[in-house]
């Protein structure tokens, strides 16, 4: 017999998942428990004849072969079952979205993942198997999420939940019935619960956090304690909430939180129950009610993460303002280091606060010239270090205020803004849902294993091993670190410090040898190992732009700032290499996740107006790996585009070098013409298929005649300026390229094609000597160009004119002319053309032959 089942206490998730399962085993009985949530009671009420239920009392273990068990995994959680029940005998199929826990059953086949409900792991299974659902069953389902996720507010809200949330939609799910059952409303017995518990509540004051815990004993059972104690959590506004309450001989425990660093599992695990980090409950039957409140008290600092403090939170170190600085000067400051206020520093002391509010209302009434003295804020809230964030997030609600120096032994420290809280914040809230997918330690240093050798991975720790001596921070950090997480070679090494490169870079050398090159001015250098290796070490640096499309302004900061310089996201993550930490994944931006996407994202909104040549980078990584633009990057590419035009010639040349050499050239001329590159340039977009076209034909070309001819003067692939200047040949615009000649080759290459161009002779060409009379002083490159471009009459002809010119042989010198009595002038030129003519066509093939032929010319002429 093949049943299904869940957890005692049913409730909606519980109950939508059995019947969710229902819709994948449809041979499976529905055993339910007699203990319902109050709201499950309720809904039951109305709808129990829909389905068809057998009580788990009535149940015959023994014809039990097979069990779907659903929203829980340990089969203590799902009632009463016979002593000799053996587990290992029957096929346990398990579809949870909790933690896994000890006393899990082991199972054979189903899906354990965190998501905000179990229900969605079965919607996404019924999904799959294209299995249709009425209108009741997805309100039913809706019901589960709905509840399970707190009306998707729960931290532990997954993006699955919402997408599962809008197939029931589509699949017309009831938000009146979802409404109507989900209401939270209390039953006399649980309003006098509730009221008991308020009464008898102690308040723990641990680690700066504050949790309550509530009890009393009841002579019978009451439903419905999970809802009494999210009442109590609301009522007493701590921290988090632990509710005791002794049921006749069962003591029931369940616990709220809605702090970050609150993690109920540890105590809620400890007494055989679960759940999750902020939500779950345990049963202990014939427990001792005093006995398990002391251990809970005894236990809580295991639930507790360590306080974020001030120190871990500050940015350090921190740029400051004199009394005497002028409010221009501290407006172009903010600009140029991207801050809204700074810290007023006279002798040491920290003396007041300027905001750009500030700055804006001086200069609104011509008061650049003032000093920041005059308007700055006196009225000053200090933390020091050891301040934690909820102490922090207090002061800064309380008294609206974006900063706080951080003040120890009377100096300024460092500076905690609204955006390093937000930003640890984030990054809590994030943190389960990013668990499955990030990366630890050490599944980092194993990709560095295989990526790296083994030199290169020992020299790595080796530098995280001396600046942890001399308490610097240092980190892999750019392309190296993508491609370690990509699993493609990289042997780029760039090393960054937060703290002084060049002293980390000679300490190297001191310890394990080698020599050491300075670059003072950028504040880098290259240690060069005993073994060879050449490996750059930086000093964390930001950047500011003055005005558009120009080069960056680079002054040492902090590693936050040297990753929001970078490009893309996924070009903004480092890998930690200090001894203690070897191997941690610095990801601010995403970037693993956009790698995980394959998306290229830029990090902020003026990241293409500051820099241009990011588009082509942009462009280059989505043909390197591909990889596309997400919505916004793209968008803001196409708006930012005009500022191309300002960049000069010679940084365009090596972006186009880049694109051209790494990525298929069609694509690439394709892609530039969707972000409107060419159009920059007064290439009509519609000489977008004529380019392409043209760029397959001239690849094509050389892949299927070029590479067979070993004899020409040219590489085996189109160089790539030929794949630039075909959108200015289509367009016949080719005079706006001339600009981008910045070499000789390049250039007589374009006069070469703009004269060829103009040829009329093509046509009437028929053998290598006619070819020859107006081809003989241009390139073999200018030639294919033309022969492609032009779709040429017998391109043979011209491949085997080619191939004849480069094996003619110089049979005769100016000497012989001038020994034959010709003196030098015009005709010397004309002579030889001549006779290389002949040679093509086959009647000259010796210097006997030349002169004989020359003798002859002579006497004609």
């Amino acid at each position: 017999m093949q049943i299904i089942t869940s957890h005692v206490n049913t409730d909606f998730d519980a109950l939508a998942s059995m019947i969710a399962a229902k819709k994948l085993y449809p041979d499976a009985q529905l055993i339910i428990s007699d203990k319902l949530e109050s709201r499950v009671q309720r809904f039951l009420n109305m709808y129990r004849d829909v389905f068809d239920f057998v009580p788990s009392a009535r149940v015959d273990w023994e014809q039990v072969t097979e069990m779907i068990i659903v929203d829980v995994a340990s089969l203590s959680r799902i009632g009463k079952l016979p002593d000799d029940f053996d587990a290992s005998k029957r096929k346990i199929i398990v579809y949870d979205h909790h933690q896994k826990g000890e006393n899990d059953v082991p199972y054979d086949e189903g899906n354990v993942e965190l998501t905000g409900a179990a229900v969605t792991l079965l919607i996404e299974e019924i999904r799959k198997q294209n299995i249709a659902i009425s209108s009741f069953e997805a309100s039913l389902f809706g019901l589960g999420l709905y509840t399970d996720t707190g009306k998707f507010t729960y931290a532990n809200t997954t993006v699955r939940d919402m997408k599962a949330a809008a197939y029931l939609l589509e699949q017309g799910m009831s938000l009146e019935m979802v409404s109507s059952f989900a209401e939270e409303t209390l039953t006399s017995e649980q309003q006098d619960l509730l009221d008991q518990l308020l009464t008898h509540t102690e308040i723990h004051e641990v680690d700066g956090l504050e949790i309550a815990v509530s009890t009393h004993d009841l002579d019978s059972f009451v439903n419905g304690l999970a809802l009494i104690t999210t009442k109590v959590l609301g009522v007493k506004g701590t921290d988090a909430v632990i509710t005791v309450v002794k049921m006749k001989n069962t003591v029931c425990v369940v616990g709220r939180a809605n702090s970050e660093r609150i993690t109920l599992l540890p105590i809620l695990k400890k007494l055989g129950g679960g759940g999750h980090q902020h939500a779950g409950s345990a049963t202990v039957k014939k427990g001792n009610k005093e006995a398990i409140l002391e251990d809970i008290q005894s236990s809580m600092e295991t639930i507790l993460r360590p306080a974020v403090t001030a120190k871990e939170l500050m940015t350090s170190p921190v740029k400051i303002l004199t009394p005497d600085t002028t409010i221009e000067e501290a407006g172009r400051r903010m600009y140029r280091y991207g801050h809204s206020g700074y810290p007023v520093v006279e002798n040491g002391k920290l003396v007041g606060l300027i905001t750009r509010r500030d700055l804006d209302k001086a200069n609104h009434h011509g008061l650049g010239h003032a000093p920041v003295k005059a308007y700055m804020t006196t009225k000053l809230y200090t933390i020091g270090p050891d301040a934690s964030l909820e102490e922090i997030q207090e002061l800064v609600i309380a008294h609206n205020i974006g900063r706080l120096p951080v003040i120890e032994n009377g100096e300024i420290v460092g500076i905690v803004t609204r955006s390093n809280i937000i930003q640890v914040l984030y990054s809590d809230m994030t943190a389960d849902k990013k668990a499955t997918n990030t990366l630890s330690s050490t599944e980092i240093i194993e990709k560095m294993k295989k990526q790296l050798s083994e030199e290169a991975l020992q020299q790595l720790k080796d530098i995280g091993e001396t600046a942890s001596h001399i308490d610097m921070p240092v980190y892999l950090i750019g392309g190296i670190v993508r491609d370690i997480l990509l699993d493609k070679p990289n042997y780029d090494i760039d090393i960054v410090a937060e703290g002084n490169g060049i002293e980390l870079a000679n300490r190297l050398m001191e310890t394990y040898g080698g020599d050491v090159m300075e670059h003072e001015s950028f504040g880098t250098a290259t240690w060069n190992t005993p073994s060879g290796l050449s490996i750059d070490i930086v000093s964390s640096r930001l950047e500011y732009y003055e005005q558009p499309a120009a080069l960056p302004e680079i002054e040492t900061s902090v590693l936050g700032d040297d990753l929001q310089r970078r490009d893309f996201t996924i070009n903004a993550m480092a890998i930690r290499l200090n001894a203690e930490s070897f191997g941690e994944l610095i990801d601010p931006f995403g970037g693993q996740n956009d790698l995980r996407e394959k998306k290229i994202k830029i990090l902020h909104n003026m990241s293409f107006v500051e820099d241009p040549t990011r588009i082509f980078r942009a462009v280059r990584f989505e043909q390197r790996f591909g990889f596309s633009m997400d919505e916004q990057t793209e968008q803001l590419a196409l708006e930012s585009i005009d500022k191309v035009i300002h960049l000069s010639s010679q940084r365009i040349n090596e972006e186009m070098i880049r694109l051209f050499t790494e990525g298929k050239p069609q694509e690439v001329i394709r892609r530039l013409f969707e972000l409107n590159v060419w159009q920059q340039f007064g290439v009509n977009e519609k000489q977008l298929d004529a380019s392409v076209a043209t760029a397959e034909r001239l690849e094509q070309l050389y892949n299927e005649q070029v590479r067979k001819i070993s004899n020409l003067k040219i590489s085996e692939k189109p160089s790539w300026f030929n794949y630039f200047l075909l959108p200015f040949y289509c367009n016949d615009s080719l005079y706006a390229a001339e600009k981008f000649t910045l070499r000789k080759n390049r250039k007589k290459l374009l006069e070469e094609i703009n004269a060829l161009q103009q040829h009329d002779q093509w046509n009437a060409a028929e053998q290598s000597r006619d070819y020859h009379l107006f081809l003989h002083d241009f390139s073999d490159e200018a030639i294919l160009f033309i022969l492609v471009a032009d779709e040429v009459a017998h391109p043979e002809s011209v491949i085997e004119y080619l191939y004849k010119r480069n094996q003619l042989q110089n049979l005769l010198s100016g000497g012989d002319l001038m020994k034959a009595g010709l003196k030098p002038g015009p005709a010397f030129a004309r002579i030889l053309l001549l006779l290389e003519v002949s040679q093509l066509n086959g009647d000259i093939a010796s210097k006997d032959d030349a002169l004989k032929w020359l003798e002859e010319y002579l006497c004609k002429n």
